[in-house]
């Protein structure tokens, strides 16, 4: 299965069962998608990380420098930055177990989505997890 983006059963299994969501490339202004999407995902009841070198805090929260700092396992790696630094992200997804690599709309790397999938991970690419979320009405 290349992309669950087409799979609504996979989608909602994945979204249910996630408790854990780091959002990587997460910024502190505002008006970002980013921002506002990982505001979103923790007014749902996920518990969210941010995950952005750059940012120290956003809204008194630790931002976090790379995955491999988080405080506990993560269930999706929500990716908001551009395809050439996907091989990277998914790497580390890999490397800390993480379940699933959802990439933002728009985002599209097939080589790091086989890698993904090889192992072991779920893949969602070019998908809003919001959108999604709504859309199949996940509770």
């Amino acid at each position: 299965m290349p992309n669950l983006k087409q799979d609504d059963n996979a989608l909602c299994q994945v979204l249910t069962q996630a408790k854990v969501i780091a959002v990587v490339g997460h910024s502190d202004k505002h008006q970002r998608t980013s921002y506002q999407i990982a505001q979103f995902l923790r007014q749902v009841g996920y518990t969210v990380y941010a995950v952005n070198p750059l940012v120290k805090e956003i809204d008194g929260q630790p931002s976090y420098a790379a995955l491999q700092e988080l405080p506990e396992p993560v269930d999706v790696v929500n990716i908001f930055r551009r395809c050439e630094y996907l091989p990277e992200i998914v790497d580390e997804a890999i490397l800390i177990n993480a379940k699933t690599v959802w990439a933002q709309l728009g985002i599209w790397h097939q080589p790091s989505a086989q890698k993904a999938i090889e192992a072991g991970l779920n893949v969602v690419m070019d998908a809003c997890i919001k959108i999604e979320y709504l859309r199949l009405r996940v509770d």
